[in-house]
Parts: structure tokens; sequence; C-alpha cells
């Protein structure tokens, strides 16, 4: 198992920047494919990035392309997303999470691990 924190969360304005970390602890991170999902008032969770193991392959909602950027330090057993140019329709509970397989990394059913969330709100 692994256990899965997040931080970074706050308030920003329209077009501002902020950056998430997840930190893992337990089983070996580098066991793990780690994304990162976000669910809005009234909505579903929904996908918003996704990393390999090694760094090598990365994945992004369309929504957020060019504008979010995931990362991972093995070293640190953590994960980050870094998001820029940031819009009210950002706003969510982001969620870390961890699965076994690089295979449909942008399906929410593949992740058997999650944190508690971290709150994202973009005033306009």
């Amino acid at each position: 198992q692994v256990q899965l924190v997040e931080s970074g969360g706050g308030l920003v304005q329209a077009g501002g920047s902020l950056s998430l970390s997840c930190a893992a602890s337990g089983r070996t991170f580098t066991s793990y494919v780690m994304g990162w999902f976000r669910q809005a008032p009234g909505k579903e969770r929904e996908f918003v990035a996704a990393i390999s193991r090694s760094t090598t392959n990365t994945y992004y909602a369309d929504s957020v392309k060019g504008r979010f950027t995931i990362s991972r330090d093995n070293a640190k057993n953590t994960v980050y997303l870094q998001m820029k140019s940031l819009k009210p329709e950002d706003t969510a509970v982001y969620y870390c999470a961890a699965a076994t397989s690089l295979l449909r990394a942008t399906m929410i059913d593949q992740y058997a691990y999650w944190g508690q969330g971290t709150q994202v709100t973009v005033s306009s």
C-alpha cells in the first residue's frame, strides 16, 4: 500500500499560478504510476494529468494541456502539479492518486490509492 498526502492548494486570482505537491509513503514510490484528478462541486471526478514511473511519459486532459505540468521526484517520493494561467473553471478539490499500471492511465478506475484532496479556488 501507499499513503498519499496532498498540499499546496489555496486561493488564487485568474491568470495566476499554483503548485501542488503529493508526498507518498509506504510501498516503493517507483512502483506506481501517479496521477492528479479533480472534482468540482456537483461534478464527477475527472482526470487532470498522469506520469509514468520513470517520468518518461506524461498525459494531460485537453482542458489543462499547455497550462499544467506534472512531474515527480522519485528520490523525494513526491509528485507535483504546477498550474499556470489558472481559470475559474479550474476550481476544484485536487486529488493525487497512484496506480500500478500505465495502461489507461487517464481512467479513474485504474487508481487504487488516493489522497484526501486539496482545495484549489480560482477567483475571477
